[in-house]
């Protein structure tokens, strides 16, 4: 049984390349349950299932002085199962429900089924993880339940590396990923058509343990800055700037 959390704290949120606020600053408190459900010697090395919820409360435009004026413009509940297989590879599938408690946006339901191999056990220091996952909407109507708040349900696939390494007294990664539509998820609101590139980042993150593990768990520090390049949809999204920049910092926990 593991209990991991998070605050995060950020100057704006962007979901896939689409942005969910562009004034005051954010919030993210997270908490995750996972479960060691089982561990073997054979082809099927473990499988795990955790449960989670992950929220984002906005001071700006879409939280305390929107229309609603409420801070909490977003809690997901998410659970996921886990399988881990030989030589570094997982298969996980997760269920997502993207809500918000200030009607910033109507309900998304989400399944993604992700692949990932940790290639550290073969290329030590110049791993660099890669992994791609699929995620489908379902229960849509015309603009309800979809990110793009599209005519339909989108198919979203994200291709991603996280190339990092160790110094001392800290970790540093750096994640690249690129996120696409395989069908409807970035739906032109001017022409109605799907727009295949949605965005590509890359960032840089910073974590600091902060001591060693005690009987309240393991604490961290960590904070980073991530740059986004955003397609054609993504850019009318976010006002016709292509270019996104995201500083983030916060503190973690797991017991």
């Amino acid at each position: 049984l593991t209990i991991t959390g998070s605050v995060d704290f950020l100057n704006q949120y962007m979901f896939r390349g689409i942005q969910q606020n562009n004034t005051g600053f954010v919030t993210w408190p997270a908490f995750d349950l996972g479960l060691a459900a089982y561990s073997g010697d054979g082809g099927l090395k473990s499988v795990t299932v955790n449960f989670g919820t992950w929220n984002s409360l906005h001071t700006g435009n879409t939280g305390l002085d929107s229309a609603s004026g409420k801070l909490w413009y977003e809690s997901d509940f998410y659970a996921t199962m886990g399988l881990g297989f030989g030589k570094g590879t997982s298969f996980s599938t997760t269920y997502t429900a993207y809500t918000s408690p200030n009607s910033g946006f109507t309900t998304v339901k989400e399944l993604m089924f992700k692949f990932a191999l940790d290639d550290s056990g073969y290329l030590g220091k110049a791993a660099v993880k890669p992994y791609v996952a699929i995620a489908q909407e379902f229960d849509t109507d015309i603009g309800r339940g979809q990110a793009d708040g599209g005519a339909n349900a989108g198919t979203y696939m994200e291709i991603g590396f996280a190339p990092g390494l160790a110094v001392p007294k800290a970790s540093i990664a750096f994640p690249i990923k690129v996120g696409l539509s395989l069908s409807d998820y970035y739906e032109n609101p001017l022409t109605g058509e799907d727009e295949k590139f949605g965005f590509f980042s890359i960032a840089g993150i910073v974590t600091v343990p902060l001591g060693g593990t005690t009987s309240f768990g393991s604490w961290n520090v960590h904070g980073g800055v991530e740059y986004q390049k955003l397609g054609t949809t993504t850019e009318i999204f976010n006002g016709g700037d292509s270019n996104q920049v995201i500083g983030s910092f916060g503190i973690g926990f797991s017991y």
